[in-house]
C-alpha cells in the first residue's frame, strides 16, 4: 500500500468518525429538545399566579387544585436543613482527604465509602431513613427527609471538595508555612478560598441533586398538602407533590404537576447557570 492510498483510507476513517460523532451529538441535543420543549408547552399552559400563591384544594371545592405553595416553601425548607448537615460534613470530609491523606489508613476507606455512597440508588437512602429515623420517632417527619437528603449531599460534596483542594498548587502552601502559618491556618485562610469558587459549584450540584429527589422523601417525610413549617409532622415537598398529582385520578392535578415539573426543572437550571456564571466570574 502506498502512503498515499494509506493517507486516503485515514482522512475517510477520520471523515466517518466526525460525521458519527456529529450524529451523535445531534441525536442527543434533539431529544434534549423534545424533553425540554414538551416540559414547556405543556406546564406553561398550567403555570399561573395561582399555582404561587395557593395551597391545593381539594377536588370538588371551588377553583381546585389550587397550587403549590405549600410544596415550594416545604421543598425550601428540607434542603436547607439538609444543606446545614451536609456541608459542613461534607466539606470538612473532603479537607481531611484532600490535606491530611499522607500517612492516614482512614483516607482510603473514606474515599471507598464516599465513592460508594455517592452511588447508593435513592430509594435504598429513604428505607434506611425510615428505618433509623422515621421508625423509632413514631410518624413521618421533616427531619427524617432532611436528613435522607443530607446522606445524598454528603459524598458527593467530599469527593467533589477533594478534588478541588488538590487542584490548589502547592506552592499556596509551601508560602503560607514559609511565612509562619500553621496547617490549619493555611488551609481554611488560603487553600479553601483559593479553591471556593469550583467548591461552590460542587455544593450546589449536590444541593441541586437534593432539591430534585422523590425517593427518599416518600418514605420519610411523606409529603403533606397543608403549609407547614413543623418539621416533626409530615412534610410536603415539591416532588413528592408532583408525583401525587401525576399518578392520581384527576386530570386538573396532572395538569398541575407537568406546571409543577416545569417549576423544578428551571430552577435546577437557574441555580446551575448561576453558580457557573458565578464561578466563571470569580476565576
Amino acid at each position: 500500500m502506498t502512503p498515499s492510498m494509506h493517507n486516503s483510507i485515514a482522512a475517510a476513517r477520520s471523515r466517518l468518525m466526525f460525521g458519527l460523532c456529529a450524529l451523535f451529538t445531534a441525536a442527543i441535543l434533539a431529544l434534549l429538545v423534545l424533553i425540554a420543549g414538551s416540559t414547556i408547552w405543556i406546564g406553561a399552559h398550567s403555570l399561573n399566579w395561582d399555582f404561587f400563591r395557593l395551597n391545593p384544594i381539594p377536588v370538588g371545592m371551588e377553583r381546585a387544585p389550587g397550587g403549590m405553595r405549600n410544596a415550594m416553601i416545604g421543598t425550601a425548607i428540607l434542603v436547607g436543613l439538609a444543606s446545614l448537615i451536609a456541608i459542613p460534613i461534607g466539606l470538612l470530609t473532603g479537607v481531611y482527604l484532600a490535606e491530611y491523606d499522607v500517612g492516614s489508613r482512614l483516607a482510603a476507606p473514606v474515599r471507598f465509602v464516599c465513592d460508594v455512597l455517592a452511588g447508593v440508588p435513592s430509594i435504598v437512602v429513604g428505607i434506611l431513613g425510615y428505618e433509623l429515623i422515621v421508625r423509632p420517632i413514631g410518624n413521618y417527619n421533616g427531619w427524617a427527609g432532611a436528613a435522607a437528603l443530607a446522606f445524598i449531599m454528603i459524598p458527593i460534596i467530599a469527593r467533589t471538595a477533594e478534588e478541588m483542594l488538590r487542584l490548589v498548587p502547592a506552592s499556596y502552601r509551601e508560602a503560607s508555612m514559609a511565612l509562619g502559618a500553621g496547617k490549619a491556618r493555611t488551609i481554611f485562610h488560603i487553600v479553601i478560598p483559593a479553591a471556593a469558587g469550583t467548591v461552590i459549584t460542587g455544593i450546589m450540584l449536590a444541593v441541586a441533586r437534593a432539591a430534585g429527589e422523590t425517593a427518599p422523601l416518600l418514605f420519610t417525610a411523606l409529603g403533606s398538602r397543608l403549609l407547614s413549617i413543623n418539621p416533626n409532622q409530615p412534610f410536603p415537598s415539591l416532588t413528592v407533590q408532583i408525583f401525587d398529582y401525576a399518578t392520581g385520578p384527576n386530570r386538573a392535578e396532572h395538569s398541575l404537576a407537568w406546571a409543577g415539573i416545569l417549576v423544578l426543572v428551571s430552577l435546577i437550571f437557574v441555580l446551575n447557570l448561576g453558580v457557573r456564571l458565578a464561578s466563571r466570574a470569580r476565576r
